[in-house]
């Protein structure tokens, strides 16, 4: 905890309190020092109980995904607080655990939210790695008539959804695409130079189009 108190930065907090993220680690040397501790879950635990931010996203890169219980993962969730914090443990941890599938169609359903976006997070990776057994025409109705209404993180995680059963499924792409242009969710989201758009038309047309030049 002195380390990265250490590694606190007055700028970098500026930066990140804009986001709704209340540490001041630069994200580079958070994954040095991870590198030096290596996988050490036990650590990792005690990291993740000080409530930290910076601690719980070090506690991420340290632990050992698989050996968390289905309802300690769901607990932690809950208790992330911030997005930066709440995006790892879904990316880093969830997404690797035997217990994603059943934590990805508990969380869709769940009244907070910022738990459903969780579920809807990785909806989204099953729709590009497994989409085997998901209905994604039903995926496509729930989005058209819940994301435009939806609390920000949550429409976030639904329009994600959206571009990428666009860009991963050919069949469905004129349908994904005119209920973006339809939304307008992200329409008009500032974009800097080089990056693509989170609008889900112009992300889809950009992602089918390196598609093909690949």
């Amino acid at each position: 905890m002195t380390e990265l108190a250490g590694l606190e930065d007055p700028k970098a907090r500026e930066v990140n309190e804009r986001h709704g993220d209340d540490h001041g680690v630069n994200l580079g040397k958070l994954r040095a020092l991870a590198k030096r501790l290596k996988t050490q879950h036990e650590l990792a635990r005690r990291l993740w109980e000080t409530g930290d931010s910076a601690a719980r996203l070090l506690a991420i890169l340290i632990c050992r995904p698989k050996a968390f219980g289905r309802d300690e993962l769901d607990a932690m969730l809950r208790e992330a607080r911030t997005p930066k914090v709440h995006d790892w443990l879904v990316n880093y941890v969830v997404k690797k655990s035997p217990h994603a599938e059943q934590l990805r169609l508990a969380w869709s359903a769940d009244p907070d939210p910022v738990v459903a976006s969780a579920g809807w997070a990785l909806t989204t990776e099953r729709v590009a790695n497994k989409p085997e057994g998901l209905d994604l025409a039903g995926l496509l109705d729930v989005i058209e008539a819940e994301m435009k209404n939806a609390p920000d993180r949550l429409q976030w995680a639904m329009n994600h959804c959206l571009a990428q059963i666009g860009i991963e499924h050919a069949g469905h792409r004129a349908r994904a695409i005119g209920i973006g242009e339809r939304l307008e969710v992200l329409k008009d989201y500032p974009t800097s130079p080089g990056c693509t758009s989170p609008f889900a038309p112009v992300w889809i047309a950009e992602m089918v189009r390196r598609q093909h030049d690949a």
